[in-house]
């Protein structure tokens, strides 16, 4: 009956579209809220991942600035070991100074290997110092993906050369003329230099008539030459890196018993080795017996002795001096093999300031190291060892004898002198 009235036809045919769209949007609507919660989902599973390969990429850029932290701390710790080395300090020493170069980098928890010579690479025949360095990083962001630790390693080798060689090597780090040629002396030094490790302006000095030859002055300080020197370097070579005490490791002989003595008396004598508690005063001819003589006194070669020996060191103990007569004639020369090969004297470390003079006739000939690292020596002699090898190594040395020295002296036990020392990082 209704679908006669046209105002209820009018209503059903508005309401058919009417429902239609709004059971559309009914439908869009609950569609586009389950899309949405679809969404978060998968968001909240893929953040994780978002996180993770953003935080990988801030990460590896840490990790990166680390290895070249680790390297750089690795190159000065070396470095620092050479350093240290140079001075002639032993292994203990040397780990202790790239150890504590590493640890005031920033090493922080991370491990120190030293070895010197190197373990590896290139320079394991040289005089070098290798540092290696391992440390574990913790993660951040990639965490969430492993709790391992990130692990770092770095090495350095720091390489030692060598510009010259010293047969003459003054050790006190400050005196003025720590290495003085005085007077009308002549000294001519064949393949080796002139070495001063103190850093006095007047470090090494050449005064008067003195005439001096050799490779090089080298000093810690300055020179002061009062007429030219003949050297095979431009000029002399200042302000650089302290040589070390070549005789550094060498132990101190040690006292036996009973006590030996001299027999003044005798016209002609041959003497053992052992300790000479009463000191030593030569006089005719003396034959030293090959090996080590412990001198608990003051050692003294008067005029007109005649003194032989070879293979002797002889130790002067405490602040005990040698003293040679200019008119005698002494003929000695180091072990050429053992513990004390190349040292002929050996001063005490222990001693205080004193002063040992070495003269004789031109006949005289002391092949090997004249050793005495807290006394002056007065080289006064115009003479020196066969072949030319004689080595002086002291505090403070004055020189006013003639003599021609030469280097190339390792067939008689002798070992070189290292002086002008450069330090590089090659590995």
């Amino acid at each position: 009956m209704t679908a006669g009235i046209p105002w209820v036809r009018s209503a059903m045919a508005f309401s058919g579209p009417f429902f239609r769209n709004f059971f559309s949007r009914l439908t869009l609507r609950r569609f586009c809220e389950g899309k949405g919660g679809n969404v978060a989902t998968i968001f909240a599973f893929t953040l994780p991942v978002v996180v993770g390969g953003a935080g990988l990429g801030v990460e590896t850029s840490y990790w990166y600035y680390s290895s070249l932290k680790l390297q750089a701390i690795a190159d000065a710790a070396a470095y620092a070991g050479a350093l240290e080395k140079i001075q002639g300090s032993d292994t203990a020493a040397i780990t202790a100074a790239a150890t504590t170069s590493a640890a005031s980098n920033g090493l922080g928890g991370g491990t120190i290997v030293v070895n010197t010579p190197p373990t590896s690479g290139p320079n394991t025949a040289n005089k070098a110092v290798e540092v290696i360095l391992d440390q574990n990083l913790d993660r951040m962001f990639t965490s969430i993906f492993t709790q391992t630790k990130v692990p770092e390693h770095a090495r350095a080798v720091a390489l030692i050369t060598d510009a010259s060689k010293a047969c003459v090597l003054a050790l006190n780090p400050s005196a003025s003329s720590a290495a003085l040629f005085s007077g009308s002396t002549s000294v001519k030094l064949n393949g080796c230099s002139v070495m001063s490790d103190s850093i006095a302006s007047d470090s090494i000095k050449v005064q008067g008539s003195a005439g001096l030859q050799t490779d090089c002055l080298i000093t810690a300080g300055g020179v002061s030459l009062s007429n030219p020197v003949t050297t095979v370097c431009k000029s002399p070579m200042t302000q650089a890196l302290p040589a070390s005490d070549p005789f550094s490791n060498v132990p101190a002989p040690a006292a036996t018993n009973p006590c030996k003595n001299v027999n003044g008396n005798k016209t002609s004598q041959t003497l053992q080795p052992g300790t000479y508690c009463s000191g030593m005063s030569l006089n005719g001819i003396v034959t030293l017996s090959p090996g080590v003589y412990v001198v608990q006194g003051n050692m003294k070669i008067n005029a007109n002795a005649v003194v032989v020996g070879a293979g002797v060191t002889i130790f002067m103990s405490g602040s005990n001096t040698v003293s040679m007569n200019g008119n005698a004639t002494v003929t000695l020369s180091a072990p050429t093999s053992g513990t004390y090969s190349g040292v002929l004297f050996y001063g005490d470390r222990t001693g205080t300031a004193a002063q040992s003079t070495f003269n004789g006739t031109a006949d005289s000939l002391l092949t090997g190291a004249i050793y005495f690292p807290r006394q002056q020596v007065n080289y006064l002699g115009n003479f020196s060892g066969v072949n030319g090898c004689t080595q002086v190594v002291a505090d403070t040395i004055q020189w006013s004898g003639n003599s021609t020295i030469n280097q190339d002296c390792s067939s008689l036990g002798m070992k070189d002198i290292p002086a002008a020392q450069a330090v590089a990082v090659v590995e």
